[in-house]
């Protein structure tokens, strides 16, 4: 048995109940510190959570204070322990055919596993990156080599590193499940990665999930390629864009053009039970609660739920 397959199961094993089978959650502020998401997190009662640990927007913050990441960790336990992800800065692009932003990427990117270790988190998300004109194939290398420096940088703790698929707009990498099959196995590091499937980012990309026929098509795709054992979250978003359409804006759920349909077969698919299932929808008038009861709804109209 694999690495990656050893520490699904692991994961999978954890749930007790409804809750922690769907294990729904949401990306939240760390206005204030980080713990305040985490009490956030026990208001929404949600089982997993998601994070920036420094702003998106910006090469370089200060580094998170020891005293910071043990209140934190603190605050992650008495919550329960649920899974805990981190999303990585936005301006990371490990496909760049730059030497100087190549290197740049390598650096934040290492800083953004040491500050995901030392809060105890369980993943990573990050964006393959964009080969802006240089090719796939030449990206796929640049990123493989990127990650592996950055991994020879940070010895491996807790954190797993999740490639997230991507809409496909412009040159950016991820953009089908067999380019990120194709990562995982040019990075060849299967202890310490594996990817996290965006509903919205899968349906711009051209995969259907609204009809039965197509999502059963879709997972087949999945099943062929990545393997769903090394799917280790899900993030839940309606998708403002068409089916095929690279349109990477996210709806409320029910909201956009996938639709309640698409979310019911998610959530009844066993493939993902007890895995991190992430909102990261409008945060306006109350969406996360609204959004999180509708998906709750939307599990209990399944047998199996």
């Amino acid at each position: 048995m694999s690495t990656a397959t050893s520490g699904k199961r692991k994961l999978k094993k954890t749930f007790q109940d409804e809750h922690d089978r769907l294990c729904l959650g949401s990306h939240l502020s760390v206005a204030g510190g980080s713990w305040k998401a985490v009490e956030e997190a026990q208001q929404l009662k949600l089982r997993s959570l998601q994070i920036f640990t420094k702003n998106a927007n910006r090469w370089v913050q200060r580094p998170i204070e020891q005293k910071d990441a043990i209140r934190f960790r603190e605050a992650v336990s008495e919550w329960g322990s649920h899974p805990v992800s981190s999303h990585d800065s936005y301006l990371i692009n490990l496909a760049s055919p730059k030497e100087e932003l190549f290197q740049k990427s390598i650096d934040a990117f290492t800083d953004e596993i040491e500050r995901a270790q030392l809060l105890g988190l369980d993943f990573l998300v990050m964006h393959p990156g964009a080969h802006v004109g240089s090719g796939v194939d030449a990206a796929i290398d640049r990123i493989a080599a990127g990650m592996r420096e950055c991994f020879r940088r940070v010895p491996h703790e807790k954190t797993r590193i999740l490639l997230e698929n991507t809409a496909g707009g412009g040159t950016t990498m991820g953009r089908s499940f067999d380019e990120l099959t194709d990562l995982l196995s040019a990075i060849d590091t299967p202890e310490r990665t594996g990817t996290c499937l965006d509903s919205c980012h899968m349906f711009a990309a051209g995969y259907e999930l609204r009809t039965a026929e197509g999502y059963q098509e879709t997972m087949k795709q999945l099943d062929r390629t990545i393997g769903a054992r090394r799917v280790f979250a899900l993030h839940l978003n309606d998708s403002k864009g068409e089916l095929g359409s690279h349109l990477d804006r996210h709806m409320n759920i029910g909201e956009g053009l996938i639709g309640k349909s698409g979310f019911e077969q998610l959530l009844d698919d066993s493939r993902f039970d007890g895995i991190p299932k992430i909102l990261e929808t409008p945060k306006e008038d109350e969406m996360d609660r609204k959004n999180l009861a509708l998906l709750k709804r939307l599990a209990r109209k399944n047998p199996t739920a």
